[in-house]
This record gives structure tokens, sequence and C-alpha cells, in this order.
């Protein structure tokens, strides 16, 4: 692949990631009182492993040295990225709304901008730095409907800030991923994404048996299978290998600030699959979040 090529496919991958992780959003939301969250958790990467397991248990074995060489660091990364950042974005489901779920996670890009100079030295430039705010203002108008009215008397509530956990959490999971990058380079994409629910799934095996000891339990209907079945397809698989190449080829912050498009994409699933209208401000702050994004990652010169 030439390198004028890559990241093209890098961004579009990231489109598609936000665009899947914008339905998960929406899962989470429309299953809160039929799915208890870690059972969710654990069964989405569950069938995401069985998936992977007949392509990546031979590379993982031909490649079992360089994944002993990453070691205790494969699993922390498991556990934020696998494990935690999941069951504290279904366990905010619970008590706010997809819309929220989606805002709240384009705080992403800040914390990403500030820990990658920090962790990483990778200062973003100053025309990242500026499409960022032309992004959050497209954001705010999201928020806000389009009227300063509502955006004055915005509340949060409990699953919101859980929320916010679960961003600062997805932030250091895609920093140590970055920054271990050289302990983790002798695995291949796909095996890479096996050795973390490899590592994940035994993670929370011992919490979803707390969760059903203690009376927490769904029922196998097709509406609930179908939910787990699209998590562990689209929100895991295919999301997840999308973002991790996209943070290998265009680094942590470029890659981050696609998380502005989410609302963007929940307000359209919800248009498309609920039949929610888009108002005149979707547009609006839709297209203020493109402008940042473009301005933002765009390149001086060729």
């Amino acid at each position: 692949m030439s390198d004028t090529r890559a990241p093209a496919l890098a961004w579009a991958g990231l489109l598609l990631a936000s665009a899947c992780w914008a339905g998960n959003a929406l899962v989470a939301r429309a299953f809160h009182d039929d799915i208890p969250p870690i059972a969710l958790t654990f069964w989405r990467w569950s069938l995401a492993l069985a998936i992977l397991l007949p392509f990546v248990a031979r590379p993982l074995w031909q490649h079992r040295a360089a994944v002993r060489h990453a070691g205790w660091r494969l699993v922390l990364v498991a556990a934020l990225g696998i494990s935690t950042y999941s069951v504290l974005l279904y366990c905010a489901a619970r008590t706010t709304v997809a819309i929220n779920l989606t805002l709240l996670n384009t705080c992403l890009p800040l914390a990403t901008f500030i820990g990658a100079g920090l962790l990483l030295g990778e200062w973003p430039t100053r025309r990242a730095w500026l499409g960022m705010a032309v992004a959050i203002l497209g954001l705010l108008v999201l928020i806000g409907r389009g009227s300063l009215a509502s955006l004055a008397s915005l509340s949060f509530n409990p699953g919101d800030l859980i929320m916010l956990l679960a961003v600062l959490d997805w932030a250091l999971y895609t920093l140590l991923q970055r920054r271990w990058a050289a302990w983790f380079q002798g695995i291949p994409p796909l095996a890479f994404l096996g050795a973390l629910a490899l590592c994940g799934v035994p993670l929370l095996l011992s919490f979803y048996l707390l969760e059903l000891a203690s009376g927490a339990h769904f029922e196998p209907s097709l509406r609930n299978l179908a939910a787990i079945g699209y998590t562990g397809t689209f929100a895991s698989l295919i999301a997840y290998l999308l973002w991790n190449h996209g943070i290998a080829v265009l680094g942590v912050a470029k890659a981050s600030l696609t998380n502005y498009l989410m609302p963007v994409f929940t307000a359209i699933l919800g248009f498309l699959i609920l039949g929610e209208a888009l108002q005149g401000y979707h547009w609006v702050g839709g297209g203020m979040i493109f402008a940042g994004l473009l301005l933002g990652t765009r390149q001086r010169g060729r």
C-alpha cells in the first residue's frame, strides 16, 4: 500500500468505527433494562473471541514470543480497553440517554491531546487545536439544539459522570497502546485484538459470576441475542480493528478527533432506525464538526 493511500484508508476506517460505536450507544440505551451491563460486556467479547479464534490461534502461536514479550502491558491494555470501558459505558447507559453517551465521548480528543503531549511528547499543532475548537462549537450547537437557553439549562446525572470515567479510561487505553507500540510491534493487528480479548474475557468472567450471584440475568430472546451479536461484531471486532489501525497510522491526537462525529452518527442512526427527525441544528452542528475535523487534520502543503 502506498504512503498516500494509507492515511486516507485509516481516516475512512476511523469514520466507520465511530459509526459502529454510535450504534453501540443506541444499543446500550435501548437494552439497559433487558441485559445487565457486565453480562452484555462478557457475552459481547466472548462472541468476538469465538469469531476471532479460528483466525488468530495460529498467528498467536507463531508469535508467542512477542506476546510473552508484551507481558503485563498487554494485560493492562486489555483490562482498560476490553473490560473496564465497556462495563462503564453500559452502566452509564442505565441512567442517561444515548445521545449523552456520544456527546460525553467527545471529551476524548481533549483528554488525548493533553495525554499525548504529556506521555508521548506528541503535542498537536496549532491547526489541530483550532480544528478542535471549531468542532467543540459545533458540538455545543448540537447539545443546545441551536438554543443558548437550552445549553444553559443542561443538567447532568450519575450516568453522565460514569461516562466521563469511561472516556478517561479509553484515553488511557489509546495512549498506552501508542506508548508501548514497540512492545506490541511483533504481533499482527488481528492477532493483537485476539490477544486483548483472550486477556479481557477471563478478567470479566469473575465479575460476571458475581453479577449472576446477585440475581441479575437476562432472557436469551432473539432480540437480546441480536443486540449481543451487533456489539460483538460491529462494536468490538470491526470498530476495534479500525481504531487500533487508525492510531498506529495517524497518531493518537488526530485519530481521537473523529470522536466528534459520534453525536452526528447517533442523530443519523436515530433518524434511520427510530424515525427521529433531523432538525436544522443537526445540520449546522454536524457541518461545523466536519469542518473542524478537516481543519485539524489537514496537512500544510502536500
